[in-house]
């Protein structure tokens, strides 16, 4: 009787730990999670960088090419900013592996050359991965995806460090 007691009040505590009518979406993120997004090059003056976040808040920035700052950066994000991009990128994260959309792939048969593209990578701290790789010449027949994509990076505080893009 005591044992099952037990299990009822720890039960009971554990059930004040989330908020009345606000369940988790989705699995919670750890620590050791990462969001990478990472920007290619275009036949023009595309900014080129790499930027990976976290839920504690940290982030490193490394301007590559046509960006305000060359080079490796530390930032810091809001909790806030980081579930706002990350949710952006949410409906378009794959269950496993990774997802390509290039010239020439089913999901984009024919598309105009020399764009930039956006590689998006989500790691968990239990070591597993999931890619996304989107060539935005593909954007004509995936409309929903480049803005998602596109536009996500506008969720983080880089615009300093990224400069104002064309």
């Amino acid at each position: 009787m005591q044992r099952i007691l037990g299990v009822a009040i720890a039960g009971l505590a554990l059930a004040g730990c989330i908020p009345h009518g606000r369940a988790p979406a989705g699995p919670m993120p750890i620590e050791g999670d990462s969001i990478s997004y990472e920007t290619g090059p275009c036949f023009g003056a595309c900014p080129v960088y790499a930027v990976t976040v976290r839920p504690d808040g940290t982030g490193v920035f490394e301007g590559k090419r046509f960006t305000a700052v060359t080079g490796t950066r530390d930032f810091t994000l809001t909790r806030a900013q980081y579930d706002a991009f990350a949710a952006r990128l949410a409906p378009y994260r794959p269950a496993s592996g990774e997802v390509r959309y290039s010239h020439g792939t089913p999901n984009c048969p024919n598309a105009p050359t020399d764009m930039p593209s956006i590689d998006v990578r989500w790691t968990r701290a239990i070591g597993d991965s999931q890619g996304l790789y989107f060539y935005l010449g593909c954007g004509r027949d995936n409309r929903a995806l480049a803005e998602a994509l596109g536009g996500a990076v506008e969720l983080l505080p880089l615009h300093d460090l990224i400069g104002d893009r064309p």
